[in-house]
């Protein structure tokens, strides 16, 4: 299994067919293979034509500001999330979303009540420096992020430590990661801009929105 580009010396540890991550203050684990190729190719489409994407705006400086990006917001009834400005009232499960939310249940053992999904058309598109911190995710969420067609790079950083270099992994189609813990506290991630030519990305967070 190919590793992922981690710089700087920071270790990682194989764990049968998932990557853990060893970094500090942290629990993230990496399924690079969560989904075979046919299956990752199929969902991708039915997402991509599907599901009905929104450009979203939010506020900055007094500003509105389009984001750079495409997104949905899926969940159980009262599944209602703030982030940016932005107020996502939950559509209702599809029987695609529903299926995949139950298959990574099944496999991570934590259960979600809610799923953002993303979409990056293209190398201009991208996702800024954040941690998901929001009050309604609790403590320490638990989020499990299933990335779909073009491989992009996906970066962590400490938040407080600077001695520690930044993360950059790239996120396979069909790859599944999940982050829990102190990693959301702690550490901040982001999908950066490429000037190189690229296709669409589609990202599927799954996450549990607290009373």
């Amino acid at each position: 299994m190919a590793q992922p580009r981690i710089p700087y010396g920071i270790n990682s540890e194989e764990h049968g067919d998932s990557l853990a991550l060893a970094l500090p203050d942290a629990s993230l684990v990496l399924w690079e293979t969560f989904l075979p190729k046919t299956e990752a190719d199929a969902l991708f489409t039915a997402l991509l034509q599907d599901t009905p994407w929104r450009q979203e705006m939010m506020r900055m400086y007094g500003k509105a500001h389009p984001l750079p990006r495409l997104t949905a917001w899926y969940g159980d009834p009262g599944a209602r999330y703030r982030y940016s400005g932005i107020v996502n009232e939950p559509l209702p499960w599809t029987p695609v979303l529903a299926a995949v939310r139950g298959r990574i249940q099944a496999w991570t053992g934590h259960a979600f009540n809610s799923v953002l999904l993303n979409l990056y058309r293209s190398g201009t598109d991208s996702l800024s420096w954040h941690q998901d911190n929001e009050p309604e995710l609790g403590e320490a969420p638990v989020i499990a992020s299933l990335s779909l067609g073009q491989v992009r790079l996906f970066q962590l950083r400490h938040r407080f430590r600077k001695d520690l270099p930044r993360v950059d992994l790239p996120l396979p189609h069909g790859s599944l990661l999940l982050m829990k813990g102190g990693t959301q506290q702690y550490w901040q991630h982001r999908i950066p801009k490429t000037s190189q030519r690229v296709d669409a990305r589609l990202n599927v967070t799954f996450r549990t929105i607290m009373p």
